[in-house]
């Protein structure tokens, strides 16, 4: 009997109800742990648009430095390919190494990158063929440093913060690295753009900063919902069948004539529910694969969107057409040169709409992290008041 009644009790303990998983463990808190989060929030933003800078400009890079277009472009795929493999070394660092020495670490390569970097524009460093080398070099370190801040939230969170305050604390810490993005799409237009492109700059850029400050918004107020209602797995996938109605809406619209308005709503509502999903899917990794490192499950799902991300790029460009063979588009015959992406955001549209199915029917998961702490919590307050 005694056998058996401790081992329902064990049971019991494994898998505690929802209402004991809302109520917060209690761990002691440093205030110093916002300062961290600060550290880490200045490193994923710089870091960010270090990786953007050229982007917004390419054009003009290219004329100033004297080469192509598919040169410069090098200098964003650049991020994607090197943080495939690093991103391993990344996921070790954090849960081998240590947090600390991530962060100084991804902090000395953002700085000796962009250092390097500068090299480009002085006259009497910058010879020949060492001026695009420059820029290469430093962006290739400047990658370097992504797996790590970007790993960094969830691992942040968990050590620093309690679990009631982990999806808020892994939201900013998260978002502020496609603020950073935000920040390089204005500025670099803003220092070097010429009078007569300024409203150019402006059909290329409006739906980029909403769909970027939406979606900070958003996922501001769902990390708030999450860390209240530890609804991980009912949020993203209402957030994820929004987002992909939104990107439906997008590929439609697209192909009418002076949409600028409606454009902009879909790309807000883009925004607001697909960029809020990604810290809450973050914490949901780690629930889910405990007890496996926190940087390990953030690495292992960063890696497969970088591989992702490549083939997408790929895919998508190799489905453009010149807009002389597009019958049907809705650009100005005078842009030559410009491409149509109609079938790229309607396959876009049609993989979003279809993973967004898959993951609503199929994935299911308990909250491993959170029901192991509820019990570690139950047995210490049990044997407290056994003592």
């Amino acid at each position: 009997m005694d056998e058996e009644t401790t081992g329902d009790s064990e049971t019991l303990q494994e898998k505690p109800g929802p209402a004991e998983l809302r109520k917060p463990v209690l761990f002691r808190t440093y205030r110093r742990r916002w300062f961290l989060l600060v550290v880490v929030c200045l490193l994923n933003c710089s870091n960010a648009m270090l990786w953007l800078t050229f982007a917004p400009v390419a054009d003009k890079t290219a004329a100033y430095f004297h080469i192509s277009m598919d040169t410069i472009n090098w200098l964003s795929l650049v991020y994607l390919l090197i943080s495939i493999p690093f991103g391993l070394v990344a996921t070790w660092i954090l849960d081998t190494v240590g947090l600390k020495c991530a962060v100084i670490l991804s902090a000395w390569l953002n700085m000796v990158g962009s250092v390097i970097r500068t090299f480009s524009v002085i006259r009497f460093l910058s010879l020949g063929s060492l001026t695009y080398t420059y820029l290469f070099i430093g962006q290739c370190l400047c990658a370097l440093a992504q797996p790590l801040v970007i790993f960094s939230p969830t691992k942040l969170a968990a050590l620093w913060f309690p679990d009631h305050q982990r999806a808020t604390a892994n939201m900013i810490s998260s978002m502020s690295n496609p603020l950073g993005i935000l920040i390089a799409n204005l500025l670099s237009p803003a220092l070097v753009s010429e009078g007569k492109d300024i409203p150019l700059m402006f059909f290329a850029g409006l739906n980029g900063a909403l769909f970027t400050v939406f979606g900070l918004l958003g996922a501001f107020l769902l990390g708030l919902y999450v860390d209240k209602t530890r609804q991980f797995i009912e949020s993203t996938k209402v957030c994820f069948c929004l987002t992909a109605l939104a990107s439906i809406a997008f590929a439609v619209m697209s192909r009418f004539r002076n949409q600028a308005v409606p454009l902009a709503l879909i790309s807000s509502l883009f925004g607001f529910f697909g960029f809020s999903i990604y810290p809450v899917a973050m914490e949901l990794a780690v629930e889910c694969s405990f007890p496996v490192g926190e940087g390990t499950s953030t690495g292992l799902i960063f890696v497969s969107s970088q591989i992702q991300g490549v083939i997408l790029m790929l895919l998508l460009q190799a489905l453009t057409v010149q807009i002389s063979a597009a019958p049907f588009s809705t650009c100005d015959i005078e842009e030559g040169g410009a491409l149509d992406w109609t079938v790229s955001t309607l396959v876009m549209a049609g993989a979003c709409s279809v993973v967004a199915c898959f993951y609503v029917i199929f994935f299911h998961t308990d909250y491993k992290r959170l029901h192991a702490e509820a019990s570690n919590a139950t047995s210490i307050n049990k044997t407290g008041t056994e003592a």
